[in-house]
């Protein structure tokens, strides 16, 4: 038995699903542990491009179970309209292979409303949302105000439960924002229409787990976003509201007793950036403009522009040690291949002072970068399938990364296919 987490190193759009898609090949069932609809995981194969949300991204693999863990924001509606969109495309997703914790709480409608509706009162303020309630879930689900998938298969029990929230909560909708409160006809459509379509695959998924631990099969723990997002580790509170971390993937996952045998970090050849917050090594104009058309750099939830600049080894230094890294996969190495120079945000300044730690966050955007340069490739290396055949500069670049934060890069890939991946 052997367990594996994949998760983001830096501000999350890293390829994590990319690295899920490949190594699925070796593992038999696949959790995603926290998070919700807020972020995409890109994946390409045989059976198109694909940009799942709630979806654990080992969905596509023949055999492998699916698992949405209880520590992930269960949004029905949206879960099912990308289930729709996946199936249509001539992927099979039934109870089989697709699993939800009966333990993971449901994302409600006004949790939406109140992601905006904040965003709005804090104007110049705001934290970045994308909107899709994620702050204002796990707010309530720490108040114990939500409630859990499995309460869907006890209507009963489920109307009596959110009669009692519906109360409270129209309370800060009316009181607090001026907005229009919800009636119990309103979530009883709601559930007809969406919680009635994904009962089907609401079980006990911590059994299933622990029989699974019990006979021997390989797990992989997906995670969402990346370390500088995490709740408690991250750009505070420029954050997500969950952890990000392969720690919590136990937790997250309805597995507590697993133990993590390999903890994939997945890190950009470059650095990009969905959202507010501190950046340091961020570039503006041509230059970012450049590099954001190169690595089609605009996210899969929104479709806004990312944020873009060269890699930040302080950055990436702290995220490795913040997932406790075994493995790192490089990500778009390809993308670099337009430049004859290779910028790398080697350091920051903070207050006069070169340093190489990661600043508290209310410090962090007095930082500035301290750049370095090597030697580009300038030639196509999508085609390659072995480190040998790399040209020389770039096997320096991933080199002088790989030392620099500390960990081993066991992959590179040039493409964002299933197979255009190097593997060292």
């Amino acid at each position: 038995m052997s367990n594996c987490a994949i998760v983001g190193i830096n501000w999350g759009d890293e390829g994590k699903g990319r690295m899920v898609d490949l190594l699925t090949r070796d593992y038999d069932v696949v959790v995603r542990y926290q998070g919700g609809g807020n972020a995409g995981h890109t994946v390409v194969n045989e059976k198109g491009k694909f940009a799942l949300h709630l979806l654990p991204s080992g969905i596509f693999r023949d055999g492998v179970v699916n698992i949405l863990g209880n520590g992930v924001a269960l949004d029905c509606e949206s879960l099912w309209t990308e289930m729709q969109d996946v199936v249509s495309k001539g992927v099979a997703i039934t109870p089989e292979n697709l699993k939800i914790s009966d333990r993971a709480s449901l994302l409600l409608p006004w949790h939406r409303d109140l992601d905006a509706l904040e965003e709005a009162r804090l104007a110049d303020k705001k934290y970045g949302s994308t909107k899709q309630g994620i702050a204002p879930f796990y707010s309530d689900k720490y108040q114990k105000k939500t409630v859990m998938a499995g309460e869907l298969l006890y209507p009963d029990k489920l109307w009596e439960h959110l009669e009692g929230i519906l109360e409270w909560k129209n309370l800060t909708l009316e009181k607090v924002y001026g907005a229009k409160p919800y009636t119990m006809d309103d979530l009883k459509a709601w559930a007809a229409d969406f919680g009635e379509k994904i009962k089907p695959f609401i079980c006990d998924t911590g059994a299933f787990l622990r029989q699974a631990q019990k006979d021997g099969k390989n797990i992989l723990f997906e995670a969402q976003l990346g370390s500088l997002r995490d709740l408690d580790y991250g750009i505070y509170p420029m954050t997500t509201s969950s952890n990000a971390i392969a720690a919590y993937a136990p937790v997250g996952s309805g597995l507590p007793s697993a133990r993590i045998d390999k903890i994939v970090g997945v890190v950009k050849a470059y650095s990009s950036c969905v959202g507010e917050g501190p950046f340091t090594c961020e570039w503006f104009g041509e230059d970012a403009e450049k590099l954001r058309e190169a690595g089609a750099e605009y996210g899969a939830k929104t479709g806004r522009p990312r944020r873009v600049g060269p890699i930040d080894i302080v950055a990436t230094r702290y995220g490795v040690e913040c997932q406790g890294a075994t493995d790192i996969a490089l990500t778009k190495l390809d993308v670099l291949s337009y430049m004859d120079k290779i910028p790398i945000c080697a350091h920051y300044t903070l207050h006069g002072q070169q340093i190489d730690y990661f600043p508290f966050p209310a410090v962090l955007p007095e930082a500035k970068p301290v750049m370095e340069y090597m030697d580009g490739w300038q030639c196509d290396i999508s085609g390659v399938r072995t480190w040998e055949d790399l040209p020389e500069a770039a096997r320096k670049y991933v080199e002088y990364v790989e030392r620099e934060i500390g960990c081993r890069i066991t992959y590179v890939s040039v493409g964002p296919e299933r197979d255009s991946i190097i593997i060292r």
